[in-house]
């Protein structure tokens, strides 16, 4: 009964925040935020990670490739690993070349695991991860470049909590479709998901190379 209501819900959560980015990312937010204090800090921490459609679209093919419960948790702790060490780099003014690029084929690349229906190796799908994760904190720390240490410190620690929860809640919807009582009415839909990332990844990689 719980895990029948639990499915719904974690869905509707995915499906307001693609809404949210999706509506961010025609607006055209602009990538920094004024940041005055800790509490600023962490509600743009949290925001951040959802904001741009290409970072989402990659945090859930990840999450859709991690599932089960020790995997999805190890996934999740190396995105947030490579997030703060991408937030460090930038901070530090080092460069990475064509971050957004690099986060639009990474979508890509995991779209298509999903397509083909196959898990990947836990210790590729880390690398992958902590790449991804090390890209996405490297753009998002264009927020707090000017901010304070503790508003800082506070950013980070909101946007590895909206990470590791939308990880953790894609890959307890990858974990009850497949059960086998969903697998053979939900498995076409999971491909034309892993399809729809691809489609998403393209998108944002066309508009970051035009």
């Amino acid at each position: 009964m719980f895990k029948d209501k639990l499915l719904p819900s974690h869905v509707g959560a995915i499906a307001a925040l693609a809404i949210i980015s999706l509506l961010s990312s025609w607006a055209g937010l602009p990538s920094f935020h004024e940041i005055s204090n800790s509490w600023d800090g962490f509600l743009w921490g949290m925001a951040d990670p959802v904001l741009a459609l290409g970072k989402l679209v990659s945090i859930l093919a990840i999450g859709l490739l991690a599932a089960g419960t020790l995997r999805s948790k190890l996934v999740a702790i190396a995105l947030i690993l490579g997030n703060i060490f991408g937030t460090l780099i930038h901070l530090w003014q080092i460069s990475l070349p064509v971050p957004e690029i690099a986060i639009a084929i990474i979508s890509i690349v995991c779209g298509l695991v999903v397509v083909t229906a196959k898990q990947a190796n836990l210790l590729t799908l880390l690398m992958l991860t902590a790449i991804a994760g090390l890209f996405q904190g490297y753009l998002n720390s264009e927020s707090i470049i000017a901010a304070e240490t503790i508003p800082s410190v506070m950013y980070i620690v909101g946007a590895a909590l909206t990470q590791y929860a939308v990880v953790m809640s894609i890959s307890q919807i990858a974990n009850q479709v497949s059960q086998p009582d969903f697998s053979a009415i939900l498995s076409r839909k999971i491909s034309l998901l892993g399809f729809a990332i691809c489609a998403l990844g393209l998108v944002s990689l066309t508009t970051w190379i035009n």
